[in-house]
């Protein structure tokens, strides 16, 4: 999968409009809360781009690593 590069950025504007939200009494007008809907959505598949890819340090998998070539050495 080709992860496209116009969605990368999406963290700051996530974070705006949280901070909106929060100046706002904690709602959203229904245009910033289709705008957030868009930027989740693109900011869901981009980490599972990475999962995809591979690209997501796994707890224990330098360990696993590590024991593996100890076998292989022996």
């Amino acid at each position: 999968m080709n992860f496209p590069t116009s969605t990368v950025n999406v963290l700051p504007h996530l974070q705006d409009l949280r901070k909106t939200w929060k100046q706002q009494d904690f709602r959203f007008t229904k245009d910033q809360q289709e705008q957030y809907d868009i930027l989740l959505q693109a900011r869901k598949e981009r980490v599972a781009w990475f999962y995809e890819s591979e690209r997501v340090a796994k707890p224990g998998e330098r360990l696993n690593r590590e024991e593996e070539q100890q076998e292989e050495d022996s």
